[in-house]
Parts: C-alpha cells; sequence; structure tokens
C-alpha cells in the first residue's frame, strides 16, 4: 500500500519540475535573442528603422575619381562626313534609261548609279570620231607632201601648209578624247549612253530621280547622295567665349535622344575659322565612329567637351546636394541605415552636376537620391528629442 501511494505522489512532482526547467530555458532563449540597442547617434547623423518605408527614396553611389567637365553640354547635330560623302549630279543632260540604284543599296567606288541616253554624248562621240578620221586624213597628207618635198617635186609653202594642218588636227583630235575623258566614256562608243558613277564607296542614301526622268547639269539638287555611313560627324557651334575651352584633337562624348544614358565617343577634327557675326559662335565638327550604324545623320545631339585624361576630380549629380545658410552637404552612408551630414564645397556647377573640391574622398557611399528626406528625417528627431 505504502510503495504505491509513493509511486503515484512522485510522478506530478518530476512533471512539474520539468515544465519549470523548460519554461526558464524559454526564457533565457528569449533573452538572448532579444536586439542590442542602436548604437547613440552623432549631432548630423540619421538613422533609419530597417523597415521604413523611406529607404525606398534613398540611392547610394560610391565616390570615385573622374575627367571632370569643362563646361555645359553643347548642342549639336548628326551630319554626314563629308570627307566619306559625295554628292553626284549628271554632267551631262539626258534622258534616264533602265533602273537606278536603289535607296539604301551598298555601292563600290566605280559602280554605276544609272545610265542615261545622252545628244551631249553623242555629240561628243560623233566629234571625236570625226577628230580621229581628220587626223589621220592630215597625217598622211604630211607624209605624201614631205616626200614630195624633199624630191623638190613641191614648193616648201605647200610642205608647212601639211605639216600645220596635222598639227591642228592633231589638236583637235586631243580636244575630243580629253572630253570624253572627262565623262568617263571610252573612244571606242558610240552608242550615246553614259553611265553615271560613284565615285566612292558607301550608301545611297539620297536618291532624286526616276526611270524616265530628264535630267542634266543644271538640277537643283543631287541625283544621289552617297556617303559612308560608318563614320559621321558631330557639327555644333561652340561661342566665342569659349573657344579657349576647345582644340583639335580633343576628345568629347555624344548623346542622343534615341539611346538616353550612352554616350559614343568622338574628337574634335575641325574648329572653323570665322565667327558667325550674328549668332557669335564658331561651327566645329567631330569625328564620330558608328561601326554599327545606330547612328543617324539628322538626329539632334548633346556634346560634352572632354577635359584632359590627366585631371581628375570628384563629380557628383547635384540631386545628392543640399543648401542651408549658403552652404552645400551632403549625406554618407556611415553604416547599415546610418548617414552622416557632410559639408562640401563645389567649384564648377553644371545643371546636373558639380565638381566637388572639397568635403569627400574616394571610397565614401554618397546619397545620390533622398538626401532631402533624411534631412527631414534630420529634423523630426531633433524635435522629439
Amino acid at each position: 500500500m505504502t510503495t504505491v501511494f509513493k509511486r503515484h505522489f512522485n510522478v506530478p512532482i518530476r512533471t512539474a519540475l520539468l515544465a519549470g526547467l523548460l519554461a526558464l530555458a524559454a526564457c533565457n532563449e528569449a533573452a538572448d535573442k532579444t536586439p542590442p540597442p542602436p548604437a547613440a547617434k552623432t549631432p548630423g547623423e540619421v538613422v533609419l528603422q530597417a523597415d521604413s518605408p523611406k529607404k525606398t527614396y534613398v540611392k547610394i553611389r560610391e565616390v570615385a575619381y573622374s575627367r571632370p567637365p569643362t563646361m555645359e553640354p553643347l548642342a549639336g547635330k548628326i551630319a554626314y562626313d563629308e570627307n566619306l560623302t559625295s554628292r553626284i549630279s549628271s554632267p551631262v543632260a539626258g534622258r534616264v534609261v533602265g533602273q537606278a540604284a536603289a535607296l539604301g543599296s551598298q555601292v563600290a567606288a566605280g559602280s554605276t548609279l544609272l545610265e542615261l541616253h545622252s545628244p551631249d554624248v553623242a555629240d561628243a562621240e560623233a566629234d571625236f570620231a570625226k577628230a580621229q578620221a581628220e587626223s589621220t586624213l592630215a597625217n598622211r597628207a604630211y607624209q605624201r607632201q614631205r616626200e614630195l618635198y624633199e624630191g623638190k617635186v613641191v614648193a616648201r609653202k605647200d610642205f608647212e601648209q601639211a605639216e600645220d594642218d596635222l598639227q591642228r588636227a592633231r589638236s583637235e583630235l586631243q580636244r575630243t578624247e580629253t572630253r570624253l575623258k572627262n565623262l568617263h566614256l571610252a573612244g571606242r562608243q558610240a552608242n550615246g549612253r553614259f553611265a553615271l558613277k560613284s565615285p566612292l564607296p558607301g550608301s545611297v542614301v539620297e536618291r532624286n530621280v526616276n526611270p524616265g526622268q530628264e535630267v542634266g547639269p543644271d538640277t537643283d539638287r543631287p541625283l544621289f547622295v552617297v556617303s559612308d555611313l560608318s563614320r559621321l560627324s558631330a557639327v555644333l557651334e561652340v561661342f566665342e567665349i569659349h573657344l579657349s575651352k576647345i582644340k583639335v584633337g580633343q576628345q568629347v562624348s555624344v548623346e542622343v535622344p534615341a539611346y538616353p544614358g550612352e554616350r559614343f565617343p568622338a574628337v574634335v577634327r575641325y574648329i572653323g575659322q570665322v565667327l558667325d557675326e550674328n549668332s557669335r559662335s564658331v561651327q566645329v565638327r567631330c569625328e564620330l565612329a558608328n561601326p554599327d550604324g545606330r547612328l543617324l545623320p539628322g538626329m539632334y545631339a548633346s556634346v560634352t567637351l572632354e577635359s584632359d585624361p590627366s585631371q581628375q576630380a570628384i563629380v557628383i549629380p547635384l540631386t545628392a546636394v543640399f543648401t542651408e545658410a549658403e552652404s552645400d552637404y551632403v549625406f554618407v552612408a556611415t553604416g547599415e541605415n546610418r548617414f552622416k551630414q557632410k559639408p562640401i564645397k563645389i567649384g564648377l556647377r553644371l545643371k546636373d552636376q558639380g565638381v566637388v573640391l572639397e568635403g569627400l574622398q574616394p571610397g565614401e557611399r554618397l546619397v545620390t537620391e533622398g538626401a532631402l528626406v533624411l534631412r527631414a528625417e534630420e529634423d523630426a528627431d531633433t524635435q522629439a528629442n
């Protein structure tokens, strides 16, 4: 009887003790998981909560040296490279026969763009044939008169007359032959046809002629424009007050609205020698590589003049800067969700970026967007305290 009582009495006691030990262990574990209190804030520092929605407005970028801009970007326009472009018109009048080279087609130097049936060419061919025949006849007459003169059969004046006729015939033959060469015609050709050829390789970028059309040297617009579009020009107008900042061989970067955020390198190749008195500007042409053909003549462009490669500075977007009491400040990230306000000094200030003279070092993590959000949070913390 006594043994049974002890057994039933000890079971509840052991269960209660075990439950107490488990509860004590759970309390200790919960205490271990309690996050440590945040470090104390210093003046000018902002700490955001880990779940703060304001974090979505804050963008951070590491500060690094780069080539600083020299001035505001200049407005320009993409154009043909004139060294690789030919505007082709017909030197003779005539009617187009057959098909002309298609717009956009690739042509080689010497390729035929169109053929004309031209009365001018027919006349030039006829004049050459006539001059050739007269030269042959005059040469025979000269040879006969020379033999007769040497045999004392004819007078000297008859021989000199034959010699003079031969010189005139040869001069006329040379004139007509030169005319055919200028038209790129063969001397044996006699069909009145004229082939208009491209002097340069490239693409047919403009065509102002159709089959059957009558054309001539006095046409207002060129019949074809052929250009190598793998290299273009960026043309811009530079005001005289900025001429000292640009030189031949200087590196520039070109941006176009079609590809926002992408920059295309170019080089200054020509600076105008005459100042436009109305706009007080000089035309500048930059050589622009276009191997993939994405850039097109006629596109508007924004051209940034690059500084010397040896010049290095910290350039930041002005969205990172806020001004108080005529001084400029930025925020830098100092830790997880922690930001510190820093005064800076800006030198050259452009429309959307500035060159930092003092206050930032490479490697610091700059708040490029959301500085005003952090500044408002700093004011709120100050008022709460």
